[in-house]
């Protein structure tokens, strides 16, 4: 999937798709910031996409953005193949444009992050899948800001 052009403004939503959650980040394309904001825990297709849709209505995005996971070496494995799905799923339905990032090492960097934080083990679970999805729309967004 080639990069999806988006304009120079406006907001982003970026995904960590999980098979039990999905972590979910806002940025900002101008400023160029992620913050977390939810994590949709494993439920039907339709509640997860209805949850979603309710995100959009809430922040109006102009595009998404989704991590993709390989093996260390880059190559793909089961996981990479239900992202770049749910990413079509999310362009199908949505009609946004969407980028897939390589998320590789995200989820270490978020439980590194979120134990700098003084969160840990059980405490870090709720927050850990949105912490890498702004990991991830972060990378993303840094990635623009190197480009231009």
């Amino acid at each position: 999937m080639p990069e999806a052009a988006l304009p120079a403004r406006g907001s982003v939503l970026g995904f960590d798709f999980g098979l039990a959650r999905i972590g979910v980040a806002v940025g900002e394309l101008e400023s160029g910031t992620a913050h977390a904001l939810a994590t949709i825990d494993a439920e039907s297709g339709q509640a997860r996409f209805a949850r979603i849709e309710a995100l959009l209505d809430e922040w109006h995005p102009v595009g998404l953005v989704v991590g993709l996971p390989t093996h260390p070496d880059g190559s793909e494995h089961e996981l990479t193949r239900r992202c770049r799905r749910f990413a079509n799923q999310l362009h199908g339905r949505f009609g946004l444009p969407v980028n897939l990032v390589d998320e590789r090492y995200s989820s270490v960097a978020a439980e590194r992050d979120l134990a700098a934080t003084g969160r840990r083990g059980r405490a870090a679970k709720p927050l850990l899948d949105a912490a890498a999805a702004r990991i991830i729309l972060q990378h993303f967004l840094d990635s623009r800001a190197h480009a231009h």
